[in-house]
């Protein structure tokens, strides 16, 4: 009897996989995705296209190659073991090694909550001229609201139809500029450093490559409740979670392309750097119409209260990890990671002179302590006694590991660069 009901569970399990169903796993990878098409992301692409043109544009195409590597081995983890990566680093790491990590993570989540915050704060003053700091305490107000009264599903459909906005609003504003189709091309596949532009290459790599994204990930891939029962389960979940970061990855690529192609046909073809996100608004209705400065304005304050949602989750997730608990808004731990989150980033802004280079330093902080992550991520998921016969091989170590160098080299020439 036991061995029917297990081979109707299995075929069950296979009917729903077949055809259309596999949209059924999309939702994890594009919660993860509206974390690097923040408002920070948008001042980082920005200032690339406007003051560099096309040649920054292989900084995406790197970094996007970079973030599926990452985000499915993080992925793999959280499936496989059932912990988060704060979980699984508090759990497994030797204490000197997890706790500075994992504190470092929380510094970068609340860097990333500033930027997204602001976002928001930006937004409300194109639209409404409200002031910058009141911005940022009705957008603070309204995601604290949302992450405490809302279940993970809710807000991930909330996400989900926010990052359509802000897809179709980009993809609208292409359709209004003549794009160089040619020099683009080159852009995103031949690496170039221009004179004085490592602080917006690291800006960029550390907008899309983001370290609470990691933790985020980790965590929500265990809410879809997957069917893990053997071994050909396991490795079904993990082929069609590739499915879906592969997905949502590449719907972040175009987003931050399509940024920077705007700045580069509209601002740097007529020598306007841009300086402030308010300033691209204004710059816009000339040169596109009101209508595309409108739909900016209103693309720019979807992504910042979606992103900012994300990353209070995110940070929810390190800090109830640390005390080897997975993410729950009920739970007092996870509350005060989000607080703690979100209530310094609104604390720092109203101290910040200048937000578009608050939002550029934002993500060149992110990027400092991305090799961290990496490093501890790539440890935890390439050990044995960690994920068993899911391990790592040696060959996707070495893959993760470079990266990991990757990101550590491009910092310690944006040190050589300042100093």
């Amino acid at each position: 009897m036991k061995n029917i009901i297990k081979d109707l569970q299995r075929k069950d399990h296979k009917r729903h996989l077949g055809g259309l169903d596999i949209f059924r796993y999309i939702g994890p990878g594009l919660l993860v995705t509206v974390g690097f098409i923040d408002p920070g992301n948008w001042a980082s692409n920005f200032a690339a296209g406007s003051e560099y043109g096309y040649a920054l544009l292989w900084v995406v195409t790197l970094s996007t190659v970079m973030l599926i590597v990452l985000q499915h081995n993080v992925a793999h983890l959280g499936i496989v073991t059932g912990l988060c990566l704060s979980e699984a680093a508090t759990q497994y790491a030797p204490k000197w090694i997890s706790r500075p990590i994992l504190g470092s993570a929380v510094l970068a989540s609340i860097s990333t909550s500033l930027a997204e915050i602001l976002g928001g704060a930006i937004a409300l003053q194109m639209l409404f001229d409200i002031p910058i700091v009141a911005g940022a305490v009705l957008t603070t107000i309204f995601v604290v609201v949302m992450l405490f009264t809302n279940s993970y599903k809710k807000i991930e459909r909330s996400i989900i139809a926010f990052v359509s906005v802000i897809g179709l609003s980009f993809i609208y504003e292409l359709f209004l500029v003549k794009i160089n189709w040619d020099a683009a091309a080159v852009g995103w596949v031949k690496p170039t450093f221009p004179q004085g532009s490592m602080l917006i290459i690291m800006s960029v790599l550390g907008a899309v490559v983001m370290p609470h994204n990691l933790f985020l990930h980790s965590e929500v891939i265990q809410s879809h409740e997957y069917n893990k029962q053997d071994d050909a389960s396991i490795r079904k979940v993990l082929k069609y979670e590739l499915f879906d970061t592969l997905f949502s990855m590449i719907v972040g690529w175009a987003i931050n392309s399509a940024m920077i192609l705007l700045a580069a046909a509209t601002f740097f073809q007529d020598s306007l750097p841009v300086e402030e996100l308010q300033q691209a608004k204004s710059l816009l209705e000339p040169l596109l119409g009101n209508s595309a400065a409108i739909i900016f304005a209103l693309a720019l304050l979807m992504a910042g209260i979606s992103s900012t949602i994300t990353s209070g989750m995110a940070a929810g997730s390190i800090f109830a990890g640390m005390f080897g608990e997975s993410y729950h808004i009920k739970d007092s731990h996870s509350q005060v990671g989000v607080l703690i989150s979100l209530g310094i980033a609104l604390l720092l802004i109203c101290f910040i002179g200048d937000p578009f280079k608050g939002l550029l330093i934002s993500q060149m902080v992110l990027s400092i302590q991305l090799p961290f992550t990496v490093f501890l991520q790539v440890g935890l998921t390439s050990s044995k006694r960690v994920m068993g016969k899911y391990a790592n091989s040696r060959w996707n170590s070495s893959v993760l590991y470079t990266i990991a160098t990757i990101v550590t080299v491009l910092n310690i020439m944006l040190l050589i660069s300042t100093f």
